[in-house]
């Protein structure tokens, strides 16, 4: 509790300020129950004809005469949301231009959060032995034994591999007992006393400066930089292990679902328990039991996807964001927020200290690094015997290439030569699916979503075309939808699927995995590929940026880049420094065991200054010759920028409000501010909307937020009229 939860209290009878996750406007007041109500309390309130869930957010605002406030209905039975997380929310909102109630609703999208905590049946090892012990009943046994903790009937069944039968019958046999536990029990405890792995100089150094970063107990933010396969995580756990000793709480963000599976292993061998997980593949009542444990410090370390920083920690001591260069981390609709961003307020308002961990940092913390705003630490090598793989650029202009191919004879002798040595290769394309455009070559017209200004793009696995933008499918016609000729329809261009087509008929005998989102669609999926994979029962692995980014196969030591080129097209303002990044990142899979490993890019452009700097390695060099680009044209991170989104169902409406906001800039001009603008946007038309954009440019220094809020403000939408901010974009489309 902090000194002004303790401190606050409103009598039963007086005016309150209610949030709720309404979209209503802001505070709104109620009359507090009899026993009074603390700040933060969750309570339920009639809105309209509903009751609704709300926070006591602080005093009333008196904008309503007293006999005509309404009660509070009822106490909630749930930990009162602290001060602190009131402040970053309000803070959140007010950096992002989100109305509250959107932000509140960030910190309470739980299923079943207000439900009374009830109690759940759990199984453990009875006083009878089983009188015959067959494989699946043995399962079960190992599992509760593994455990260490009785579990309920489903995570048992499931964790031991058998069905409700056979814990029927151990039950009736005597063999298992049932008893009834809390719902919402706490989370195993982590050890923070357990060994750790012998660290490398350079690694104990780092985890020194980080313990001692924790122990201040004060706000501090951190870049720990180190090469692939250098690390970082078992530095950055030292840092959490402090956290632990001091009994408080620790948040770890991971940018994919898919590395969690190899986080839960590090921190089991570490602390002897597994982190609670949060993500959208974590089932709705552990997702339940998790927020209320946060909130009531039955929960030491969360490992989770970026929703996972509102969640209501009671004593949050370290946040730690790894990979944090990841584009995953800005959510891109509802609430715009980057949650690197967003890590590093919370931690400024918990005064607590966060970690920016990536072997290939955002040129924003780079250069925040570079300034002196961050600390930095550095882990120049690869841990033990392993070293970084050789780079090198596959000039496409010179290799005899068949039409409808996309492996060069280079590396398809490169590939040859690892499969014949026990090794592993890797073959990248960002590209999902079998054929990114379908053209039909008797009137050249390609199919495009009946809803979106994108083309559909072909699933061959699953028999279907679909839109990337909304995800509509539907069936690939035989006759082309345009000229309603049959048979002259046609892909074009590769993706990951078309992709092992082509290396099936090169490597007939090879055993081939495809890492594709849209393959592996539960978590459970994508772990079980991973497993097989880094058992050494995969020859070729072919994969999108899902492969990029920490995972750990040690026999993989080639990394081929079947299009290198791909990311450098447009004008995005990142593109080069996503390119390097993604192409560091995913030729860092290769050599992490010992073996040594190489990395071929497949280029049209082998002088291009980033595909020049990627084979050279010289990462410094690269931002800094970034960082000049972006100051001398006072872009971010020396510069800022908002987006202007707006969207109708009627182009001209959408235009008509776009060409309004850029003749009234007064409000912008004020702070010295540009408006570049009305557009339409890259992709003009998503799910039947069509949508404008402008862009806003301003000095680092500007308070761009309140002239933003005051220039869209002249400007009420109506109708189906939306306007969305993009504070700091990351995306122009």
């Amino acid at each position: 509790m902090t000194a002004d939860d303790a401190q606050g209290h409103f009598a039963g009878g007086e005016p309150v300020g209610i949030l709720t996750a309404e979209p209503v406007g802001g505070v709104l007041d109620y009359l507090a129950p009899p026993g009074g109500l603390r700040p933060g309390a969750f309570v339920e309130v009639p809105l309209g004809p509903r009751r609704v869930m709300g926070v006591v957010w602080g005093a009333a605002s008196g904008d309503y005469p007293r006999e005509r406030l309404r009660g509070v209905a009822r106490l909630l039975d749930v930990p009162p949301m602290r001060a602190a997380l009131r402040v970053f929310l309000e803070r959140a909102a007010d950096y992002t231009l989100t109305p509250l109630p959107a932000m509140l609703r960030l910190a309470t999208r739980v299923p079943g959060m207000l439900d009374a905590p009830g109690m759940r049946r759990l199984l453990r090892p009875g006083a009878t032995p089983p009188d015959r012990m067959t494989p699946a009943r043995a399962r079960v046994f190992a599992a509760l034994e593994a455990a260490g903790q009785p579990l309920a009937p489903a995570d048992l069944a499931r964790a031991a591999g058998v069905g409700a039968a056979v814990l029927r019958g151990l039950l009736q046999a005597g063999a298992l007992r049932e008893e009834a536990a809390p719902r919402d029990a706490p989370f195993p405890r982590l050890d923070p006393a357990r060994a750790s792995h012998a660290l490398t100089a350079d690694q104990a150094t780092g985890a020194a400066r980080l313990r001692e970063a924790v122990a201040a107990r004060r706000f501090s933010a951190t870049l720990l930089r180190g090469v692939t396969g250098s690390g970082k995580t078992e530095v950055y756990l030292e840092a959490v292990a402090e956290c632990l000793r001091q009994g408080r709480q620790a948040l770890v963000l991971l940018p994919e679902i898919a590395l969690t599976g190899d986080f839960l292993a590090r921190v089991t061998a570490r602390f002897g328990a597994a982190p609670a997980e949060w993500h959208s593949g974590v089932p709705a009542a552990t997702r339940r039991r998790l927020w209320r444990m946060a909130g009531e410090g039955g929960v030491q370390l969360v490992a989770g996807a970026r929703s996972a920083l509102f969640l209501p920690f009671a004593d949050l001591g370290l946040i730690v964001v790894d990979e944090e260069h990841d584009g995953s981390y800005k959510q891109e609709e509802g609430v715009l927020y980057n949650a690197r961003d967003m890590a590093v307020l919370r931690a400024q308002v918990e005064d607590v200290p966060v970690v920016l961990a990536s072997a290939t940092p955002s040129l924003e913390t780079w250069v925040n690094a570079e300034q002196g705003r961050y600390g930095r630490i550095d882990l120049p090598a690869r841990y033990g015997d392993a070293v970084l793989p050789v780079m090198r650029a596959v000039d496409m202009r010179a290799e005899d290439l068949p039409p409808a191919c996309w492996v060069s004879p280079t590396l398809a002798r490169a590939v040859a030569a690892r499969i014949a040595a026990g090794e592993q290769a890797l073959l990248f394309l960002n590209r999902r699916g079998y054929a990114p455009v379908t053209l039909c070559r008797a009137c050249g017209a390609q199919i495009g979503c009946d809803h979106c200004d994108a083309r559909m793009v072909e699933h061959r696995a699953r028999g279907l075309l679909m839109c990337h933008q909304c995800g509509v499918t539907k069936p690939v016609p035989r006759a082309c939808p345009s000229c309603g000729v049959e048979g002259r329809l046609a892909p074009v261009g590769p993706g990951v699927e078309r992709l092992a087509g082509e290396v099936a008929a090169l490597f007939p005998e090879a055993w081939v995995e495809v890492l594709s989102s849209d393959l592996l669609t539960t978590p459970e999926s994508l772990r079980a590929a991973l497993d097989r994979i880094a058992a050494g029962d995969v020859d070729i692995i072919i994969g999108t940026q899902l492969v990029a980014k920490g995972h750990n196969f040690p026999r993989l030591t080639l990394v081929g880049v079947i299009d290198a080129d791909l990311g450098l097209q447009g004008s995005d303002l990142r593109a080069a420094e996503r390119t390097f990044q993604l192409m560091r990142q995913v030729a860092g899979r290769a050599g992490r065991a010992g073996a040594p490993g190489e990395a071929l890019l497949q280029t049209f452009q082998p002088e291009h200054p980033v595909i020049r700097a990627i084979v050279g390695g010289d990462e410094e060099g690269f931002w800094r010759t970034e960082a000049e680009g972006r100051r001398m044209a006072g872009m971010p991170p020396f510069g800022r920028m908002a987006g202007i989104i707006i969207s109708a169902r009627d182009m001209n409406r959408a235009m008509e409000l776009g060409h309004a906001l850029a003749r009234a800039d007064a409000a912008l001009r004020r702070i010295g501010a540009e408006v570049w603008g009305p557009a339409p946007a890259p992709v003009a038309r998503i799910r039947g909307r069509h949508r404008v954009r402008l862009l806003v440019k301003a000095a680092r220094t500007a308070r761009l937020q309140p002239a933003l809020a005051a220039w869209v403000a002249q400007f009420p939408r109506k109708g189906d009229l939306r306007l969305a901010i993009d504070i700091d974009p990351q995306s122009f489309l």
